[in-house]
């Protein structure tokens, strides 16, 4: 059997719709999930929405909704943009469900059971946006003398009974960790950041609410329901089928990598690991935090305007478009910016008028020519050269994915579409076809073969497109005439008002 390979996706807190940053991320999450397919992993991709906690009440109520309805409601427009965005998930967890009921409920007792759980009174600041506990020192100041969170949201001062979590007790287990395993988390910078916060000290962690009861009811702990991230954390082990030790779990726990937002990586390095501790189940192997997307480098804010629908841009552009784009103009674990512009000009440059014209010519060549029928590959050496060099651009592109490096490894990819078009061009088929046939068809054998190879590599980026392209290519194997070759990218053009047409 082959081996097992789990990814995830944060959980998508969805008191609004879905944003580019969120479709950036599950983009990112399925490229490497497709990926690690295409080398034989038995992958399992779980994403899902996050839908308990305060600021949930608190928009269904600003909508004049039932906080179920409206999450309902929500967490659809999450699984349509997966969808629509060619997601390929093998599970999607909503924390209402009652299997992560039951999950968040076996968590609960089994740090009980370790003595990790205390009942007391906390008084401390509390950010509803966030949901998230911040100590006096991380505060900053806003206009007017308020405090804000490190992340600039609005705090409150809370007081209310809660459970702790002793997550103090952890603190020197999680340097150990990071000590012993570099790659858990990454980039290194995030790696720095969270070392510091951990060796500046950790207080215990309140981990109830009583203040409201949209969320897991605490077990034997009536008038509690959980703080929200434990309930949301443990939804990466209800998407294996915990609290069963067996089948899914078994096979696919600990999940490999852990694929989030730079702006939630405590939770997922030192609250979520610590808790795994206190429940002695094994724990992740990797969290990646990757960077912000900004537009026209200004953060997104519906205050700006900028706030984009994810899937109106796959609309304008084209799902494959927008999934390229995304990964190859920005370096993963950076911030990176968008426009209509920037996204306009790199897929006409590189998948219309590049990748995309080298395939349509070199198929509608075989398909004029050659009546269809695709010759084998030559065999002079700038043909055995050219196949050296996209091998060797492909391997380069493996590399870079599996350290996430995705616009590196595009990048490669990119020079071994440039080299064939080259090819093209020095090699000149079009003149061949008179003065040596048989020329001609070494060179188109050997462009369809490079075109099938830089296909196949591409394909975790753009599967629709790729896998189009070699269904056209494999359909006239053994000699049987292909069909007439239609361009994969057509040129995108800019209207008046910046938006895309086809």
């Amino acid at each position: 059997m082959s081996e097992p390979y789990y990814i995830t996706t944060a959980i998508s807190y969805p008191n609004g719709k879905p944003h580019i940053g969120h479709a950036y991320e599950a983009i990112a999450a399925d490229a490497m999930a497709r990926f690690r397919r295409g080398q034989g992993r038995d992958v399992r991709l779980v994403t899902g929405t996050d839908e308990h906690g305060l600021k949930m009440v608190q928009t269904a109520r600003g909508h004049g909704r039932e906080t179920l309805e409206y999450a309902d409601e929500m967490s659809g427009y999450f699984r349509r943009m997966c969808d629509g965005l060619n997601i390929s998930y093998d599970a999607f967890v909503r924390t209402t469900e009652p299997r992560h009921y039951e999950a968040s409920k076996v968590m609960w007792q089994a740090m009980e059971a370790a003595d990790d759980l205390y009942l007391d009174r906390y008084e401390g600041w509390y950010s509803i946006r966030d949901e998230a506990f911040y100590d006096e020192s991380e505060l900053v100041e806003g206009e007017g003398g308020t405090k804000l969170s490190p992340q600039g949201t609005p705090v409150e001062w809370t007081k209310e009974e809660t459970w702790f979590f002793r997550l103090s007790k952890y603190q020197d287990q999680l340097l150990e960790l990071y000590r012993e395993n570099p790659d858990f988390i990454r980039p290194e910078s995030r790696r720095n950041e969270v070392i510091r916060f951990v060796e500046g000290g950790l207080k215990d962690l309140s981990v109830s609410r009583t203040s409201f009861d949209w969320g897991v009811p605490v077990p034997g702990s009536d008038g509690h329901v959980m703080y929200v991230w434990v309930d949301a954390l443990t939804t990466y082990m209800t998407g294996v089928g915990f609290p069963d030790r067996e089948g899914d779990w078994a096979r696919y726990w600990p999940a490999d990598v852990h694929l989030i937002g730079k702006d939630i990586v405590r939770f997922h390095t030192v609250y979520w690991p610590a808790f795994l501790m206190s429940a002695k189940l094994p724990l992740p192997k990797q969290v990646f935090g990757h960077g912000f997307l900004l537009a026209r480098g200004e953060k997104m804010s519906k205050s700006l305007g900028n706030v984009v629908d994810p899937m109106e841009l796959a609309g304008r552009f084209g799902v494959d478009q927008l999934r390229y784009f995304l990964l190859r103009e920005i370096s993963f674990g950076q911030d990176g910016s968008y426009s209509p512009e920037a996204i306009v000009n790199r897929a006409n440059s590189e998948l219309a008028n590049s990748f995309g014209n080298l395939a349509q010519r070199s198929l509608s060549m075989v398909f004029k020519n050659l009546d269809g029928v695709i010759p084998p590959a030559g065999e002079a050496p700038e043909d055995r050269a050219l196949l050296d060099q996209v091998d060797a651009a492909c391997a380069t592109l493996e590399e870079e994915f599996d350290r996430f490096s995705f616009s590196t490894g595009l990048e490669a990819w990119m020079g071994a579409v440039f080299a064939c078009n080259a090819y093209v061009d020095v090699q000149a088929p079009w003149a061949l076809k008179k003065s040596d046939p048989k020329r001609m068809a070494a060179v188109l054998g050997t462009l369809i073969k490079a075109v099938r190879t830089l296909a196949a590599a591409v394909e975790p980026v753009i599967p629709a497109s790729a896998a189009r392209l070699i269904a056209l290519i494999d359909c006239g194997g053994d000699g049987t005439p292909i069909e007439q070759p239609m361009p994969i990218f057509p040129r995108l053009e800019l209207d008046i008002e910046g938006e895309a047409a086809g």
